[in-house]
């Protein structure tokens, strides 16, 4: 939302001015309640924290789908640019993902809890979430190619957003086929395999121009700093949902002409997984290494786009813990039990920093205000402004106040 609610002239303000932004805060909380309940070692209440985080993850998504499905109802001009904005229209992909952690916390948190009725509220979720997915990764590249504008100096690691969602739909599927009939397992199965291919290959060209943008162009504006981290996101899902469906393979296969090749796509899994997980390594230092340096230049600006520090290392988290199960090789498992320290950390800066939302301003990623919206609003408080190339690549607005955490400061990494 582009301005504090005790600033609106009227609370159907916020309902215009809400975008899918938001729903990245989803995907982190999700997440994080997700990564606590995998925690590799016992420590008493990591798994109650973890079900009280997904049912207060419910209760966001919930509120931000009535808010996103208002601002159609009530304003659908405004509803509709979004998807010409080419930034905006990115974080439609953020709706899928943040339900698909829903999905997953329904299958760690409620399944045990109560059976079958939650493995069946988990398929209907999923197929929903299938579904999403497939529009979103669909639509947007084509809105991309015929409606929006974009270059490759301008090119972030946003251009991910729409992609990914399928691939986290498909790691979904390896976690929901165990629970179900071999019959019902099958057809997850093979579509989870199918999402995941439209959604890696594609991932892994845009990584590759992603690159070519870095080398040619240099680090983005500070302002932009956190999407580095965006990066790991198509790896670790990629990693993590080889996995599982390695995993489920061979009980899917049982009975059909691929039952031979069960076994062989649990070792695929495994290779294939290691293979994305290591490549997702490097990206994980060129992101640690990026953010330091913005550090040491003065801190991160807060916006919104720090919600990108908690969902892509949470699947690349996932993967990393996964990999230390199927393997049994220790090291992965303490490297993961490292990465969900941070991923809390992390998570903790982001929601208690103007309870992770700055206080005015376009979210990170939004577009800057229309002259009509302007007209609504109070003038905005003065404010420390971004550089107007930050809004126009994706990063804060021009009436955006940014602030600095004292946890991401340079005077702190000193």
């Amino acid at each position: 939302m582009r301005q504090p609610l005790h600033v609106l002239e009227h609370p159907r303000e916020a309902v215009r001015n809400f975008t899918p932004n938001w729903f990245t805060v989803t995907m982190g909380t999700g997440i994080l309640a997700l990564m606590l309940a995998k925690f590799p070692y016992h420590v008493p209440g990591l798994v109650p924290a973890g079900r009280a985080l997904w049912v207060l993850n419910l209760l966001l998504f919930a509120v931000a789908s009535l808010l996103f499905v208002a601002r159609f109802a009530a304003f659908p001009r405004e509803a509709l640019a979004s998807l010409e904005h080419p930034v905006e229209s990115m974080f439609l992909g953020a709706i899928p993902m943040g339900l698909a952690t829903l999905v997953n916390g329904t299958v760690a948190f409620a399944v045990p809890r109560f059976g079958h009725a939650a493995v069946t509220a988990a398929q209907v979720g999923w197929w929903a979430d299938v579904s999403l997915s497939v529009v979103c990764g669909l639509l947007v590249p084509y809105l991309m190619f015929t409606r929006q504008d974009h270059g490759l100096d301008r090119m972030t690691a946003t251009w991910l957003l729409p992609i990914v969602p399928a691939e986290v739909a498909a790691a979904s599927g390896g976690q929901i086929a165990p629970l179900v009939s071999a019959a019902a397992a099958r057809t997850i199965e093979y579509t989870s395999y199918v999402l995941w291919a439209l959604s890696v290959p594609l991932a892994l060209a845009v990584l590759t121009i992603l690159f070519l943008r870095l080398a040619l162009h240099k680090l983005p504006p500070r302002e932009l700093g956190v999407t580095g981290w965006l990066t790991l996101g198509p790896l670790g899902t990629g990693s993590f949902g080889l996995l599982l469906l390695g995993v489920a393979a061979p009980r899917a296969f049982a009975g059909t002409p691929l039952a031979a090749l069960g076994p062989v796509a649990d070792g695929v899994g495994v290779l294939g997984g290691l293979a994305l997980w290591a490549y997702g390594l490097w990206w994980w230092v060129t992101a640690a290494a990026g953010t330091l340096r913005f550090v040491r230049e003065g801190g991160l600006p807060f916006n919104m786009g720090w919600w990108g520090f908690t969902f892509p290392l949470g699947v690349y988290t996932a993967a990393t813990l996964t990999l230390g199960h199927v393997t049994g090789f220790a090291p992965f498992t303490v490297f993961g039990a490292l990465l969900v320290l941070l991923l809390a950390g992390l998570w903790g800066i982001v929601a208690s920093t103007r309870s992770g939302a700055p206080r005015t301003g376009t979210c990170s990623g939004s577009s800057p205000p229309t002259p009509s919206s302007t007209r609504r609003r109070s003038p905005p408080e003065a404010t420390s402004v971004a550089p107007a190339a930050g809004w126009e690549a994706g990063g804060v607005g021009p009436d955006q106040e940014v602030t600095r955490s004292p946890a991401i400061s340079s005077k702190t990494a000193v």
